[in-house]
């Protein structure tokens, strides 16, 4: 049984959550719910198999479908679902599933009772041995799949303590089944023999993975082109791990953008490089010469190994050209990437004020108050400082001039926290107060930050617009040289600028009352040397100058001529080509797509007839400003060469995707964040995250019957059931 709607990207069950009606088992009304349906694939089910596995939300019925007399949601003897206005996206916001227990959950799809037009009582008597097995392993792969949904372990050990039954959520809620009547499990219980269960669950797991993967893979390949990104890899299971995510547009002209799993990210960065590839093309499948785009967003000491495998990728596909990944602002990802210590220290220092000021509210408070105190005489400064204070103000655009603005404010507060005279904070949060505070007061986080200030001014209007309306993006490009420039023009003349950024840390160093020295660690491996080392040298090859080549390099590598080009594509949006007042197409930045697109031959003509066609436009009229509202226009398709350039620079990684088709990467952090290390899967996390996949049962068996033939009999539960766990029903495991 699916516990979502079958309506093809319909979000109940996953953000949107409906009443699920059971397929009738009358075959003329059933005729018409699966015509209505949109999925061929249910024309091939059996009336059985639609009645008791498959479900349709309510929101695919009028008003007048229900049963106005009885209580609940009770559709009429006759109901058929008619609203069907094209596949849904999740609205804005719509990331986070329902917070409805998994008791409550089961008792909704699993206890057996008696609806007015449909009877749920089932009999699986006389059924062949055959369709007996295939029963019972769907019933153990929806018992996993729920358990998937909700972000709940099947393994977590009982209490906490890990005493070898690492199954107990999977068997508590086999145990409900039974509990419930379910026929199935029922004749499968035999107590005359013994199992290790554990070892048969990792099988399910790992049949799950691959069809989850299976469906991300067929997705993509349906669609043509696509991009590839990963994220900061992740520590799973003792082993670090490189979190892999697709971006393509779907057959709707939508953007999509899905997890497909993690890579294991041991080993040395020239043979981990090939590894990666051929796991992804061997294993996973995926048609890399179709990859038009990469970035990756990684940091400290992974940079190189993700280095030496984005430019393997680009070597051995030159297509998949190198870009930014619009996840986090231009300025932190290349902080993010610098191997200086003290802008690592400066990036590490963020992410503990983030987590200081999440434990309690009374520290934003305490904050705020601080804030008054340094700005008595500018309340509007105060307050707007006070306002950015309550964002996620370490992760913004212009995040470290925010923080030289509130640093002394921020240190009176870890202060007065440390000190804890009245007893209102608990030792975890002094401690985190005191660590924070040592931070702030080291010189060279003072420097590292004055640095990333003024380095980062210069990208940083460039960095926003990209991040903003098409608009903004297609003006960005225009203003990449004069940023480049800049930055040429600091390096060449680095000895002044860095004079004035040390002279700018000695004035609020001695504000702050901080020593200015030399790091301990540099000092010790320098003992024994007779030559003694200057803070301001130090400070300049250490930190100023490293900083400002770093940037330069990562700028030119990350806005490579044929990214700007591709970016250029947005001067095909038509109110784009309506503001800038030019019959003229700008037919050179369309040119980087001329081996893709259909007719390379016709781009000329079909450029100036589509310029022609929105270069006015009458009063009252609006035109489509953003690519999405430009690929879904009716005549679209008759300008076949702009419409693939149009979907090839959708891909981009650099353009950010509207919150609708954001959800896979919202769903990742969430599972990241908030799932315990000792408790995180690779494999659950794959179809957690993509649990809009579609699932369906029967080829899921069969998957299983094919890649383990010989443990199809396995799955007997012994007549200790009842002992396996001493637990509670589904408190075994808690947040």
């Amino acid at each position: 049984m699916q516990n979502h709607c079958v309506v093809p990207d319909c979000p109940s069950g996953i953000s949107d959550f409906q009443a699920l009606f059971r397929f009738p088992r009358d075959p003329n009304r059933l005729q018409k719910w699966v015509e209505q349906c949109q999925r061929d694939d249910l024309k091939e089910k059996s009336a059985e198999q639609l009645y008791k596995y498959y479900r349709l939300c309510g929101k695919h019925f009028e008003a007048s479908a229900f049963d106005s007399d009885a209580p609940g949601s009770v559709l009429k003897a006759d109901a058929v679902p008619s609203v069907f206005d094209g596949p849904s996206q999740p609205q804005s916001g719509q990331v986070k599933r329902g917070k409805e227990t998994v008791g409550k959950r089961m008792n909704n799809n699993y206890r057996m009772k008696k609806a007015p037009a449909e009877p749920i009582t089932e009999t699986v008597q006389n059924v062949p041995e055959e369709d007996e097995e295939k029963k019972y392993f769907k019933t153990l792969l929806e018992v996993l799949l729920l358990l998937g949904e909700q972000s709940i372990p099947p393994f977590a050990p009982c209490n906490g303590k890990d005493d070898g039954l690492k199954s107990c959520n999977f068997q508590a809620l086999l145990e409900y089944r039974l509990n419930c009547g379910d026929e199935v499990l029922k004749n499968k219980f035999d107590s005359s023999r013994q199992n290790c269960f554990s070892n048969e669950l990792d099988t399910l797991i790992t049949v799950c993975e691959q069809y989850v993967r299976s469906k991300v893979i067929e997705g993509v390949k349906q669609n043509g082109f696509f991009s590839l990104l990963t994220s900061e890899p992740v520590k799973i299971s003792g082993e670090w791990c490189l979190p892999v995510f697709l971006r393509y547009v779907d057959q709707l002209k939508s953007h999509q953008e899905k997890f497909a799993g993690f890579l294991t990210f041991e080993g040395d960065e020239n043979d981990l490089a090939e590894k990666l590839l051929s796991e992804m093309t061997d294993r996973w499948g995926l048609d890399m010469s179709q990859c038009r785009a990469q970035a990756h967003a990684c940091s400290g000491t992974h940079s190189r190994k993700i280095k030496a495998f984005a430019s393997k990728l680009v070597e051995k596909y030159p297509k998949a050209i190198l870009t930014f990944r619009a996840t986090n602002p231009l300025t932190l990802s290349l902080a993010n990437s610098m191997g200086v210590s003290g802008v690592q220290l400066v990036l590490s220092t963020f992410k503990q004020i983030e987590l200081f000021f999440s434990q309690s509210s009374l520290l934003q408070v305490e904050f705020e108050h601080a804030i008054s105190i340094f700005y008595p005489d500018k309340e509007d400064k105060a307050e707007e400082l006070k306002k950015i204070s309550r964002t996620s103000w370490t992760r913004r655009n212009d995040g470290f001039e925010v923080a030289l603005d509130v640093i002394e404010a921020l240190l009176l507060c870890v202060d007065s926290v440390h000190d804890n005279e009245d007893m209102r904070w608990n030792d975890q949060v002094t401690h985190s107060a005191l660590e924070i505070s040592k931070a702030l007061t080291d010189f060279e986080f003072i420097m590292a930050l004055i640095v990333l200030k003024n380095v980062m001014v210069l990208i940083q209007a460039f960095g926003k617009n990209l991040q903003g309306k098409a608009v903004d993006i297609h003006s960005a490009t225009a203003s990449l040289t004069a940023v480049l420039q800049s930055l040429k023009e600091m390096s060449d003349n680095i000895d002044v600028y860095h004079d004035f950024f040390y002279d700018e840390a000695i004035n609020l160093a001695a504000t702050m009352e901080i020593p200015v020295k030399v790091p301990r660690f540099f000092l010790m491996k320098r003992q024994g040397e007779e030559r003694s080392t200057q803070e301001d040298d130090y400070y300049k090859e250490q930190v100023t100058v490293p900083a400002v080549k770093h940037v330069i390099g990562e700028m030119n590598d990350l806005f490579s001529q044929d990214h700007i080009k591709v970016l250029g594509c947005m001067c095909l949006i038509p109110d784009i080509i309506e503001g800038k007042k030019s019959t003229q197409p700008d037919e050179e930045s369309v040119q980087v797509f001329s081996d893709d697109i259909p007719n390379a031959g016709s781009l000329s003509a079909e450029l100036h007839c589509w310029w022609v066609k929105w270069s006015k436009k009458s009063k009252g009229e609006t035109f489509p400003a953003s690519l999405h509202d430009t690929l879904q226009l009716a005549d679209v398709k008759f300008f076949p060469n702009v419409m693939t350039a149009l979907r090839l620079l959708s891909i981009l990684p650099t353009l950010a995707l509207e919150d609708s088709s954001d959800v896979a990467f919202k769903r990742y952090r969430m599972y990241i964040e908030n799932m315990p290390d000792n408790v995180k899967s690779k494999s659950l996390a794959l179809f957690n995250i993509n649990y809009d996949v579609g699932f369906d049962l029967d080829s899921m068996v069969e998957l299983y019957q094919k890649t383990y033939p010989e443990r199809q009999e396995v799955f007997i539960f012994p007549n200790i059931f009842q002992k396996l766990y001493a637990c509670d029903r589904l408190t075994c495991w808690k947040e």
